[in-house]
């Protein structure tokens, strides 16, 4: 299983039996609380 440290553009994962490719990923860190990871995810069957 992949970390969130792992992830990069164009890696591909399985998310609940479905492939999905990173299409944007984005380390967020704000003044106020803890980091997080935002991620666009496009479905490699559907396209959506």
């Amino acid at each position: 299983m992949a970390t969130t440290a792992d992830f990069r553009n164009g890696m591909t994962l399985v998310v609940e039996g479905d492939l999905y490719t990173i299409v944007e990923f984005l380390h967020v860190k704000p003044g106020k609380g803890g980091a997080f990871v935002r991620t666009k995810l496009k479905n490699v069957r559907t396209g959506r």
